[in-house]
């Protein structure tokens, strides 16, 4: 299990924990649920790089305690 957190900016910031083969959209959806929002809305970034849904972050090597934008589409 790891542990990441989605920062918007704008004061909201989400912890999520979930394991390091799932999915980027399985951690929208996690993160649209602490939110409220629908997470097809959801937009995760890293400087320039937009995560893509299909891929685990195991392969984008997100790790534990690493900060990720969270953007609103």
């Amino acid at each position: 299990m790891i542990e990441v957190i989605c920062n918007d900016r704008l004061g909201k910031k989400v912890r999520v924990k979930c394991n390091e083969n799932d999915t980027v959209g399985d951690l929208k959806k996690l993160v649209g649920a602490q939110t409220g929002t629908n997470w097809e809305k959801i937009v995760l970034k890293k400087w320039y790089t937009i995560y893509k849904d299909h891929i685990t972050l195991d392969d984008y090597e997100i790790h534990d305690g690493m900060n990720i934008e969270l953007y609103y589409n």
